[in-house]
């Protein structure tokens, strides 16, 4: 999966011991139908500001999007305004696919962002296209598969780590890299605000806050500004994650 609402600076890596060192993804074959769709008349550019509303719960399901550039986040609201964020998605990411017919969250710019709208008729009457669809959809279910094992057993530290651990590209996942040649820190910067990242995390933002703080006292981060991030070690952080 793609990074999500964070700026990383990639770099040279040798291969880890952890759990998924010697782990390799398995290679895709080319996907010409969809390049050439997106590259046709059919397919929407939409430039967006930071916190814009794509679509509402409820809403007509009448097209699909492709995050180009920026991320999005995915919620759901509860009756009593409860707010739970089911999904961030970036560059190269589908959303907004509906059985139904009406969108079954909201979608919400977290940065400025470019997204592609495409409409869904399109998509349905071409199986190449749905090939690509497909693809899409199984990398969101792994994604959501371990989102549902952090809210459900995973403790308050387990989550926020996991949480960072998802902004550091090609680690602590399948082909993990393993550290950097002399040194292991990353720092990211965060697009979420503290109540967003405790939504997503099933937390209240008084918790997120307090397991910061407590991975700044023990040295595992420190935050170089409000939306800055710097791990010390990466493979530490993945190992507070409760999979490594």
């Amino acid at each position: 999966m793609t990074a999500a609402a964070v700026e990383v600076a990639d770099t040279p890596r040798q291969l880890g011991t952890g759990r998924y060192a010697g782990t390799r993804r398995r290679p895709l074959p080319p996907d010409t139908a969809w390049t050439e769709f997106l590259a046709s008349s059919r397919a929407r550019l939409e430039t967006l500001g930071a916190h814009e509303i794509l679509f509402h719960e409820d809403d007509a399901a009448n097209h699909i999007y492709e995050v180009v550039s920026g991320q999005v986040m995915l919620y759901r609201l509860i009756n009593d305004g409860r707010r739970q964020v089911v999904d961030i998605v970036s560059a190269g990411d589908l959303f907004g696919l509906s059985m139904t017919g009406l969108h079954d969250c909201s979608a919400e710019t977290l940065t400025a962002a470019e997204v592609r709208v495409l409409d869904r008729r399109d998509i349905e009457g071409s199986g190449a296209l749905q090939t690509h669809v497909n693809r899409c959809l199984m990398t969101r279910i792994e994604s959501l598969h371990s989102h549902t094992v952090l809210l459900g057993r995973k403790s308050a530290q387990e989550r926020v780590a996991s949480f960072l651990m998802r902004f550091v590209p090609k680690r602590g996942v399948v082909g993990c890299v393993g550290p950097a040649v002399g040194h292991d820190d990353q720092t990211v910067v965060l697009r979420m605000t503290r109540q967003e990242i405790a939504d997503y995390l099933g937390l209240t933002i008084e918790t997120v806050s307090r397991v910061l703080s407590d991975m700044k006292r023990r040295g595992i981060i420190s935050i170089e500004r409000n939306d800055h991030i710097h791990m010390a070690s990466v493979c530490r952080v993945c190992k507070l994650t409760g999979m490594h």
